[in-house]
């Protein structure tokens, strides 16, 4: 089995972040994507009427682009997500309801502009209670390499 480092990114933040730790890592590289793309101004928090806040008050999953991850193939997924609303953006926990990640270690890596994880790895349990779901890092900053290669 190998190791599989699936991201979403609405900025591109959390995309460099995940290409990186990939690269350093070497391991396949999976993109989660809504359906719809998320625009700049679908994503602004400090508007109310934001696609973001929309789906957060409603609960709505977007839906994925595609489901052609592959998961079986995988033994560890390292999942990276930027932090919103203090947790993983429902996106995430679409991306885990849509696989069996039954016996499969999946490890944690945010981006914030401040916040930490918080319950994050507890509400994701929920959305794939049959996986062993660990609390990585929040990545904020710069990081090397060799920084990448120390979180495996």
């Amino acid at each position: 089995m190998s190791k599989l480092t699936a991201y979403f990114s609405a900025s591109g933040n959390t995309a460099q972040k995940a290409k990186a730790f990939a690269e350093a890592n070497g391991t396949d590289i999976y993109e989660i994507k809504p359906e719809a793309p998320y625009s700049p101004a679908d994503v602004k928090w400090t508007n109310p009427l934001a696609r973001c806040n929309k789906e957060w008050i409603k609960k709505t999953r977007p839906t994925l682009s595609d489901k052609d991850a592959k998961i079986e193939s995988y033994d560890t997924v390292y999942l990276f997500f930027p932090i919103w609303y203090f947790t993983a953006p429902l996106i995430i926990r679409g991306f885990l309801e849509a696989y069996d990640f039954s016996g499969k270690k999946v490890v944690l890596f945010a981006t914030s502009g401040g916040s930490e994880f918080g319950k994050t790895a507890q509400h994701l349990r929920e959305s794939a209670p049959n996986a062993d779901i660990i609390e990585g890092e929040v990545l904020n900053g710069t990081y090397s390499e060799d920084d990448y290669k120390k979180l495996v």
